[in-house]
């Protein structure tokens, strides 16, 4: 049946099972958004941003195991979604952004609304397309979503020109899996590499596991949690890896990095093998490389971009795969290997780790007279059982979300860990919610970065969303008034947040709810009013607190792993 380029965009989309797409309309896009009209196979969230239309998306994708979808139209729809695009890229988020351009005559004309979409995008998406012809269009945004999701997953943005949304053309339904030559990512592990790294990890004393976003993007958290118990071994996760492995479990010892418990850092630099899985080795795990070579170490890592493989620290096997695949073939071997080798004793290993727990490196001074953040986040672990999806903006709110909420379970923390964007909590919250309808939703943020999403309150009464944002408020931009203190003798340049807006009325105004809380004694009270009075509905709450409160322990950029500040006595 002969159709036009916009009806076949809903008809892939359709195809993909996609079930919720998010965007903002705009001249390119029109006959898009006059198709999506006429059909009823997905839903389409209208958010106030094209920012936050990226981030929903992105979100949705990291809480569930779907592909992410978003529609912007061109020029400053598209340099608008910029940031969402790059979000979701640093931290090998699979989306597919649908993006409207002008005419394809028009192209290269200056026309009104034209941007260079390709190569403004080009550097933080894994792969682009310029359709110029509509019998291409149905084979491109399937090849969008087949490279979205496989591989080490990524964005990938499709731009149609206005022209082709309306040719004619006939409409081919998929047939059978999608084949590129010129991509083909590889699944499975070496063998060979794989039987090395069992021996490396039978003959290790001192074993260490350390996972990333990789063990999540890949469903591995169950092999994860198999080979932690074969092995043994203390195991870290990163800020993208929490939940992986259970916060509960006496084998997790925190996150590592310039925020990590001290016992994860000192077991990372001091253990003799370590099993890198997923994970980058990024300056904000490792610090500095030079100091991190120091203590000679074994190390294997498992990842299925070989690019990541010594990029920063060198390795002893490398295993290039998916993560879930090279687990269980790692696990079957182990096992095997186990049967005629007795493993050696890591008894000693477990009490040097359990005296760095001693440290209580956590531990922070509670108070009756002033709210301590720290406090909150433990609070809101407890009303919601630990079974919340929790969304978090960025900077010190982050850090003692990541520090005090103890995840069990994978996609249920959704941050910005590569590139660390402000704004992206509230639309995170709308996507997760969007994925997982009824499930309890919590955004952790701060003042500051409320602000730069905040009409999103509206797309939340529009779709009855209704998530509990826990605004951690001390009318400062905390992690930079921290380096500031730290690093800058106490000059707080342009880090305070002056004439801020009276939180409770702005939710209110848009329909929700709103609570300012001052008293520690009101803190727990509060969130139970959230999520229990209040649980069909968008809460926002105020907490009042501490103003002076830093995030420990801390590792100063360019320093060691081991390095360490545990709190203000060491400045």
């Amino acid at each position: 049946m002969e159709t036009n380029g916009a009806d076949i965009v809903v008809r892939c989309l359709a195809d993909e099972g996609v079930e919720h797409v998010f965007g903002y309309p705009g001249g390119a896009v029109l006959y898009i958004y006059d198709a999506i009209f006429k059909q009823d196979k997905f839903q389409h969230i209208l958010v106030r941003h094209e920012q936050a239309a990226v981030h929903a998306a992105d979100a949705y994708s990291r809480a569930s195991q779907k592909v992410g979808v978003c529609i912007v139209t061109s020029g400053p729809g598209v340099t608008n979604a910029v940031t969402g695009i790059a979000t979701a890229y640093m931290d090998s988020i699979p989306m597919v952004i649908i993006s409207g351009q002008v005419p394809t005559a028009a192209i290269g004309e200056d026309a009104f609304q034209e941007c260079d979409t390709v190569g403004i995008t080009r550097p933080c998406v894994k792969h682009n397309f310029l359709v110029r012809d509509v019998k291409d269009l149905a084979e491109t945004l399937r090849r969008a979503f087949y490279i979205a999701r496989t591989g080490r997953p990524g964005p990938v943005l499709v731009d149609i020109p206005k022209d082709i949304t309306l040719t004619p053309c006939k409409y081919v339904p998929p047939k059978g899996e999608i084949s590129m030559r010129s991509y083909a990512p590889v699944n499975k592990g070496h063998q060979g590499q794989i039987k090395k790294a069992v021996q490396m990890l039978l003959q290790a004393e001192r074993p260490m596991i350390y996972t990333g976003g990789g063990v999540i993007l890949s469903e591995a958290s169950t092999e994860l949690r198999q080979l932690a118990a074969q092995l043994g071994a203390p195991v870290t996760n990163t800020l993208m890896g929490l939940g992986a492995m259970p916060a509960s479990d006496r084998q997790f010892v925190g996150m590592p990095g310039m925020h990590g418990t001290y016992e994860a850092n000192m077991a990372m630099q001091h253990c003799d093998v370590l099993l890198a899985i997923g994970a980058r080795f990024d300056d904000r795990v490792i610090g500095n490389p030079k100091h991190f070579a120091q203590n000679a170490r074994k190390i294997i890592h498992i990842d299925i971009d070989p690019s990541s493989i010594s990029k920063r620290v060198r390795v002893d096997v490398p295993i290039v795969g998916n993560v879930k695949d090279v687990l269980q073939d790692l696990i079957a071997q182990y096992e095997a290997a186990r049967a005629e080798t007795k493993p050696a004793s890591i008894e000693k290993w477990w009490q040097q780790v359990e005296a760095w727990r001693g440290r209580e490196c956590l531990k922070y001074a509670n108070s009756d007279e002033v709210i301590k953040p720290q406090f909150v986040v433990e609070k809101l672990w407890e009303v919601t059982g630990g079974n919340a999806f929790v969304t978090s903006d960025v900077g010190q709110h982050q850090m003692w979300a990541a520090q005090y909420y103890r995840f069990n379970d994978p996609r249920r923390w959704i941050n910005s860990g590569g590139l660390g964007t402000m704004g992206v909590g509230l639309p995170y919250a709308m996507g997760v919610q969007m994925a997982n309808p009824g499930a309890q939703v919590a955004c952790i943020t701060g003042e500051a970065s409320i602000q730069m999403n905040i009409q999103e309150l509206s797309t939340c009464q529009q779709y009855r969303l209704t998530p509990k944002i826990v605004c951690l408020n001390n009318r400062f931009l905390g992690m930079v008034r921290q380096w500031q203190q730290i690093d800058y003798g106490s000059r707080y340049s342009e880090s305070y947040m002056d004439s801020l807006p009276d939180f409770v009325k702005v939710a209110e105004a848009y329909g929700h709810v709103g609570l300012r809380i001052e008293r520690p004694a009101d803190v727990e009270p509060a969130l139970r009013e959230a999520f229990v009075k209040h649980k069909d509905r968008l809460v926002f709450l105020d907490f009042i607190t501490d103003r002076t409160e830093n995030v420990w322990p801390m590792v100063k950029a360019g320093r060691g792993l081991t390095e360490m500040l545990l709190g203000s006595e060491d400045l």
